[in-house]
């Protein structure tokens, strides 16, 4: 599909759940946040139609985010569902890794085809502080099981204030080189002021080549990650939903009150 400024959108980034296991100082508030009702997350049955409008609409690529993915109980099941729908030529995922190495072969196994897994720091006390208390070496665990399990290219997502000359990026980036991974450097973004950036190393914030639309867990589809433009799935059907994402997606993104990391997966 194509939206009224000649982009192809055919991407869709689909959020499972806004829970987390972690409390990025970027992402999430120290106490958490409140959590969306169980009864309104969208089923895998429901993800899966929605999956399905999509690739019959010309979406190719799909990426399940979070929050974070791994926690959302029978994911490997909806990773299954979604890989026999043909069509999809990238079907993907981004973790924060935590959890990846009790999962990456059965992931691999229904269908997975890749991950990207962030990494901010390399110095175990500096990855727990910017996390509130992750552990540096479930994330490396699970980075060696996703490239022995063959979810490969791993590429890894590196948030950073401004720049990726930062220590704990550059720590990033000579490890990436070290093991022969990809960096994608993230500057920290502020939905309020509707303040972001290309990323470095990969797409992304640049709106003049934006492909994508995102689903939250709860059935509301987004034309931008800057706008507070959504449309539910539920109350539309999913072609509806993704046809009038598609046509109002705007020229670039600005400030927004709605939008969050955690349920929306950046």
């Amino acid at each position: 599909m194509y939206d009224r400024f000649a982009r192809h959108i055919h991407y869709l980034r689909v959020s499972v759940t806004d829970r987390c296991n972690l409390r990025c100082t970027y992402c999430m508030p120290e106490q958490g946040v409140p959590l969306i009702s169980h009864d309104d997350v969208l089923s895998f049955e429901e993800i899966r139609d929605v999956v399905c409008a999509a690739v019959d609409h010309g979406f190719d690529k799909i990426r399940l985010t979070g929050g974070e993915p791994l926690v959302r109980r029978g994911i490997v099941n909806l990773v299954e569902m979604l890989a026999r729908i043909r069509g999809i030529r990238d079907l993907a995922m981004s973790t924060n890794g935590t959890l990846l190495a009790e999962h990456a072969e059965a992931l691999a196994e229904a269908g997975l085809q890749r991950v990207n897994v962030s990494l901010d720091a390399m110095c175990p006390t500096r990855f727990a502080t910017a996390t509130r208390g992750g552990c540096l070496e479930d994330v490396l665990s699970g980075i060696r099981a996703a490239r022995e399990a063959g979810l490969t290219p791993v590429k890894l997502n590196c948030v950073v204030r401004e720049s990726s000359l930062e220590p704990d990026a550059k720590a990033v980036a000579a490890f990436a080189a070290e093991e022969g991974l990809e960096v994608r450097y993230i500057r920290q973004m502020d939905f309020s002021r509707g303040e972001f950036w290309p990323i470095s190393g990969g797409t992304g914030g640049d709106c003049e080549l934006c492909t994508r639309l995102r689903l939250t867990s709860n059935g509301q589809l987004l034309p931008c990650l800057f706008s507070d433009l959504a449309f539910d799935v539920r109350k539309l059907g999913p072609a509806a939903a993704i046809e009038a994402a598609v046509d109002a997606k705007p020229e670039r993104g600005g400030p927004c009150e709605n939008n969050r990391f955690y349920r929306i997966g950046g």
